[in-house]
């Protein structure tokens, strides 16, 4: 099983092209434009986490069923992770000491409801522990109410393929919301819903296959017909699936907003900065499957559009192009632009008129002087895109620390913060410093 973050953009098969793309071209006149370094003021600036990737030993999550199944494809089993369940006091430091003023990082839904119409107090109080401890050191904590891993009660029961998921996800945002929404300065309820089923249609065949043969072990150990992770690329019923997760969304939304009105609530989407090339270019058909529905759903349900972008893509009247032969690449092989992330946000933003979060952005690198590279590059082209008129009001890069990337395993790393995996220990690499200190000065 292959990362998220990567899938998208490495699962293509490319031919050669130095061609650029009109986003590039935007950037170039916007250069002629005068430049103002400076940020809003309030602008929130933060680092990202999600709860099954750093927190460990997280039993009762769909995936540690699937991390654990003889066979299974992940190459590392999430474990302890970076045992951020004990140390999230130690992450907040780590935020509060970087200048930064938010933090995004996300409930886990397995952990407040174990079994089905349990819900337990402790973890709803743990979670109320790390909302406080953000306020107490002038973090402004937006929470995810979904990170892709369910209880694993609800994946055995199909996932979201059950038609009963998207009141059971309803009634779950209800009770963290009674529990913990005063709290909250954002809210989003899913993470990257618009992937789902549709990645598949890029990745190589044993990827799916592997996938398939990991989800049906997993279904035969537990003794039910069908057992589907909120990390899935393969998915039975593509169709019921997206629906019920869109339908999860409405409901979910109207749920937190039951408990508290007045707090913002959205959804973070996974988006490349597609660009077209040259007549009949594919870029609008692939926008529309990737994105449409989810676009034109938050338009009419949230309150603001998450934004989430590592990569571009240029495409012709027959596919995707590869990237210039010198250009700069993750540890994945896939080329990092820094321009990607405005591009991004412009279509977001034209899509929905929603106001624009950056839920995620960063870079799979093993060398973190790319990472200290992209950061302000990317910012400077942000800024252009702000001061063309998009509201983009927060930028959380992705990850506070480096994580379990899924079904990397360890071997990828996009933090900010390595972590000794026995100890335990947080060391800063050079690129939070980086982001640091535009943070500390709201400015470039």
């Amino acid at each position: 099983m292959m990362d998220r973050r990567s899938l998208i953009g490495s699962a293509l098969a490319l031919g050669a092209s130095t061609s650029l793309g009109p986003s590039m071209a935007m950037a170039r006149a916007a250069k002629q434009k005068s430049f103002d370094p400076a940020f809003p003021e309030g602008f929130l600036w933060g680092a990202a986490t999600a709860a099954h990737q750093v927190e460990g030993n997280n039993l009762n999550a769909d995936l540690w069923v699937i991390e654990n199944v003889p066979g299974t494809i992940f190459a590392d089993r999430s474990g302890d992770a970076a045992n951020s369940f004990e140390l999230w006091p130690v992450d907040l430091d780590l935020v509060k000491g970087m200048g930064l003023n938010s933090y995004r990082f996300s409930l886990e839904w397995a952990r407040i409801e174990p079994d089905e119409g349990h819900f337990s107090l402790a973890m709803l109080d743990h979670y109320k522990a790390m909302i406080e401890g953000c306020r107490v050191r002038g973090i402004k904590p937006v929470v995810t109410f979904n990170h892709f891993t369910t209880p694993r009660w609800f994946a055995a029961q199909g996932g979201w393929h059950n038609p009963e998921a998207p009141a059971l996800f309803a009634r779950y945002c209800s009770r963290a919301a009674q529990h913990l929404a005063h709290g909250i300065e954002l809210a989003t309820t899913l993470n990257e819903p618009n992937l789902a089923g549709v990645i598949g249609e890029i990745l190589p065949p044993q990827l799916m296959a592997g996938d398939k043969a990991t989800q049906e072990a997993a279904a035969k150990q537990l003794g039910v017909p069908l057992y589907t992770p909120g990390v899935s690329l393969y998915i039975k019923d593509t169709r019921t699936y997206r629906a019920n997760m869109m339908e999860a969304h409405r409901q979910g939304v109207a749920a937190i907003k039951a408990v508290r009105s007045d707090l913002p609530v959205g959804v973070s989407l996974a988006i490349l900065d597609d660009q077209a090339i040259g007549m009949n270019s594919m870029r609008d058909r692939i926008r529309e499957r990737y994105y449409g529905e989810w676009l034109r759903l938050a338009a009419e349900t949230c309150d603001f559009i998450g934004v989430q972008n590592y990569e571009r893509k240029i495409w012709n009247d027959k596919g995707a192009l590869p990237p210039p032969a010198d250009a700069r690449r993750n540890a994945g092989g896939a080329e990092v632009w820094p321009g990607s992330l405005a591009g991004a946000v412009r279509y977001a933003y034209a899509a929905t008129k929603l106001p624009v979060y950056v839920t995620e952005h960063g870079v799979n690198a093993d060398d973190d002087a790319l990472r200290q590279w992209l950061i302000p590059a990317a910012l400077t082209e942000l800024k252009r895109a702000m001061e063309d008129g998009v509201p983009v009001h927060g930028y959380f890069h992705w990850s506070l620390i480096d994580n379990f990337e899924w079904g990397f395993g360890y071997h990828h790393h996009f933090g900010l913060h390595s972590f000794d995996r026995e100890t335990f220990q947080r060391t800063a690499k050079p690129s939070a410093a980086v982001l640091a200190n535009i943070a500390k000065r709201n400015s470039l």
